[in-house]
């Protein structure tokens, strides 16, 4: 653990109010993935008043690194720490005087507040560079909700090349935890999240001269039920297998059989070697059903985000450092995806949840809302737990070597 850990709450804490104005701002203009212009261009300018090295990076990110000048600095090593920046489409519904001012587009996600967390960390890192012995890289990285992700492009032009990552380091808000309450889970956490596409072509026409048509209605009706018992074939250890269709399309009639149906869907897994098969299973279901019913299956995956894996050293050193100032609690493994697997597939990682539910009464009230919905209003009192979380990790991860 940090010896300088008291001094250190205090100047955090102490100086976050400051960048409240910097939250209001990010959270009223929002940008949808990898159209964050402005975005960047206001991260920008932060951080070139802060006197923070910085660059472009994957269209419209950007990517700032900070050299420590401890005794003995050793600035081959990297934290690389991470925040995401884009925004959803979603008409915001809050009235708040901060509130979208974009029209059908909200940072319904809370990268905002992420990327102000980032800021604030990277601020105080920079003015204690002699605390530093490493390399710190800020990632304020684009498009992490939208395939093919943000992280890919970002490690498409292989930023980091010629250092030692010793650890990413990423949060996401979560309005069920209250504020002051960090979540880890250790190992295995998110799901691989991959896109379903099929189309059943038959062949339409009355839907009283059956005779006529090759009716692709009944392959698709066994189609999705095929698809649904698959999940219960995943081995032992395997994780949860979550197959879901979200959009069923038919342009026929009470008395018209179209030409084809189109599906989409989700598919969710936690272990790469099922996830393969999972998918050559789904290619077997789509040839036999072609086969039986004499119609063309074109089915295409979507190849989504893999899993995000925590390192076990980074996770337990996370609670060991984090545990003696806020309420630290086991997550469990989690269904959705987050393009942050890409950097735990290559470097050790640790992606955590920062509760952002208010507290007390409040928290109870339910008064953060929800993920991905209009009424999301994360407390702004959780930037500054953010920030001192972020900046009490890397300190610690510097001096430790971690293998996944």
């Amino acid at each position: 653990m940090y010896k300088g850990i008291n001094k250190i709450t205090e100047e955090v804490l102490g100086d976050y109010i400051g960048l409240l104005s910097t939250y209001y701002d990010l959270h009223s203009r929002p940008e949808l993935s990898f159209k964050e212009w402005q975005t960047a261009e206001r991260l920008s300018l932060h951080l070139r008043g802060k006197g923070i090295e910085h660059r472009p990076i994957a269209q419209t990110g950007i990517l700032a690194k900070i050299e420590g000048t401890a005794e003995g600095a050793n600035l081959s090593r990297a934290i690389v720490l991470r925040a995401d920046i884009d925004a959803l489409p979603i008409r915001e519904a809050n009235e708040v005087p901060y509130a979208s001012k974009c029209e059908g587009v909200m940072h319904a996600c809370g990268h905002d507040m992420h990327a102000t967390i980032l800021l604030g960390t990277l601020g105080w890192l920079n003015d204690h560079r002699e605390e530093l012995g490493c390399t710190i890289f800020g990632l304020f990285q684009p498009g992490e909700e939208v395939n093919p992700g943000g992280a890919k492009i970002v490690l498409d032009e292989n930023p980091f090349e010629g250092y030692e990552v010793v650890a990413v380091v990423g949060n996401h808000i979560e309005p069920t935890l209250p504020t002051g309450t960090i979540g880890i889970c250790e190992g295995q956490y998110m799901a691989a999240c991959d896109e379903l596409h099929f189309k059943i072509e038959g062949k339409g026409g009355h839907a009283a001269l059956r005779e006529k048509i090759i009716d692709p209605i009944l392959p698709t009706a066994r189609l999705i039920e095929e698809l649904y018992r698959l999940p219960a074939a995943a081995p032992e250890g395997a994780g949860q297998t979550i197959l879901s269709i979200g959009k069923i399309e038919a342009a026929g009639a009470t008395n018209v059989v179209p030409n084809e149906v189109r599906l989409e869907g989700t598919m969710r897994t936690f272990d790469e070697a099922w996830r393969e098969e999972l998918k050559r299973r789904i290619d077997s279901v789509c040839d036999g059903l072609a086969s039986e019913y004499g119609i063309d299956i074109e089915n295409n995956f979507g190849s989504g985000y893999p899993s995000v894996y925590n390192n076990p050293q980074l996770a337990q050193s996370a609670k060991d450092i984090l545990g003696g100032l806020f309420e630290v609690v086991e997550l469990g493994m989690r269904p959705t995806g987050e393009d942050f697997g890409y950097y735990t597939e290559r470097y050790p990682s640790l992606f955590y949840r920062l509760g952002v539910g208010y507290a007390g009464e409040d928290f109870e009230g339910g008064k953060a809302g929800a993920l991905h919905t209009p009424t999301l209003l994360p407390d702004t009192k959780a930037i500054g737990v953010g920030i001192l979380a972020m900046v009490l990790l890397a300190l610690d991860f510097q001096n430790l070597t971690f293998g996944r």
